[in-house]
């Protein structure tokens, strides 16, 4: 029986690709300020900081953040069903 290292390897290949892809969207980072709020959020949509009339607020970026994952989560489910359409 021939085990499918070539699979593997191309598996390895792809999860290299994507964490240099997430390092890359980590790093990119955009700076919105609007009617007092000032938002700084990064290319893979993690709230950085959350600044409302001119005072850091915390709360807000970790509720932003925790709403980003339960989307996430909630896609990834959504996906993952539809996959199996495909053969994966």
């Amino acid at each position: 029986m021939e085990l499918p290292f070539g699979n593997v390897k191309k598996l390895y290949e792809l999860k290299k690709r994507a964490d240099d892809m997430k390092r890359q969207m980590e790093a990119i980072t955009v700076e919105v300020e609007e009617k007092g709020v000032r938002i700084v959020l990064r290319g893979d949509n993690a709230v950085q900081e959350v600044w409302v009339d001119g005072v850091l607020d915390v709360r807000l970026k970790e509720a932003f953040n925790k709403a980003v994952k339960e989307a996430q989560k909630k896609v990834a489910k959504k996906m993952q069903g539809q996959m199996g359409d495909f053969g994966f």
